[in-house]
């Protein structure tokens, strides 16, 4: 898939994915050992994106479950088309077939629906599986994914062990609003994506806001991240910066002060009482002309 470390992250870049060599490291000991990739770190710093870029990169496609509270087997891996099952059964009766025979006519492939994390395993073609924000759902889904994380399998009752086609690339992604258990986490490779250094964020801006004037751009970042410093209730992400440079670029400023940063906050910021706690107090958090 990719001969080394180099160059995974420079094929992650040509997909506008900027990341250091620790990052690429990681991702790319997981590619090789074919191990989930379990990626941890506040919201907004890039971790369904990397997925994304992941399937990209491979020309894989990307599978998606969004997990939430409640999730169950039904949603994720499948379930049986019921009235297709009951159709089936109304013309065996019509052809006085048994019970016995009928059963064996409706429990078949032909009657499965396949969820995300099925259509991942049966797929016949390479893919990026992105299990999302998996720290929204509960425990017991936790303990249901082990099979599959551990083995790239999953029994299904009537038919038997599904076994995967291809291995997929699979990644979950976590806001670290619960812990996981040691068995999920034994079974993955943990990456930490963290808020970006100065100089990364920079050239993420330059990046994603073509055009934009190096100085400005310095200004933008450097506001940015002393207000991650604020106790915030949700510190602005990476996506939040990249719309915030595009609109003081659409207002046509050449430089931040406190009326363009009052007027844009948010922008940047998404809970009113941040914007409350942040707006009397701009002109302290600037960077020095």
């Amino acid at each position: 898939m990719f001969g080394s470390v180099e160059e995974l992250q420079k094929k992650l870049a040509a997909c506008d994915y900027l990341t250091d060599r620790h990052v690429a490291t990681i991702v790319y000991l997981a590619l090789k050992l074919q191990k989930p990739l379990l990626v941890e770190g506040p919201a907004g710093v890039g971790k369904t994106e990397l997925a994304k870029v992941l399937a990209q990169a491979t020309n894989s496609r990307l599978i998606r479950l969004q997990c939430y509270e409640g999730l169950d087997e039904a949603k994720a891996l499948y379930e049986w088309n019921y009235q297709k099952q009951l159709l089936r059964l109304h013309v065996a009766q019509t052809q006085s077939k048994d019970w016995e025979e009928a059963k064996q006519d409706i429990f078949t492939p032909e009657f499965l629906l396949r969820r995300p994390l099925l259509e991942a395993l049966s797929s016949e073609e390479p893919v990026v599986l992105l299990i999302d924000e998996v720290d929204k759902s509960d425990e017991e889904f936790e303990s249901f994914l082990l099979e599959i994380l551990s083995d790239y399998q999953v029994t299904i009752p009537e038919l038997g062990t599904v076994r995967s086609n291809h291995i997929p690339v699979v990644v979950l992604t976590s806001n670290s609003s619960r812990e996981f258990g040691d068995a999920l986490k034994r079974r993955c490779i943990h990456l930490y994506l963290d808020y970006p250094t100065f100089e990364r964020e920079l050239d993420i801006i330059h990046l994603k806001v073509p055009g934009i004037k190096d100085c400005l751009a310095q200004q933008i970042v450097s506001f940015v991240q002393v207000l991650r410093k604020q106790r915030l209730k949700k510190a602005p992400s990476i996506a939040e910066t990249i719309d915030w440079a595009r609109s003081i670029m659409t207002l046509g400023s050449k430089v931040i002060d406190e009326e363009i940063v009052q007027g844009t906050l948010s922008i940047l910021l998404k809970y009113q009482s941040d914007i409350d706690k942040v707006y009397n107090k701009v002109s302290s958090l600037l960077p020095e002309k």
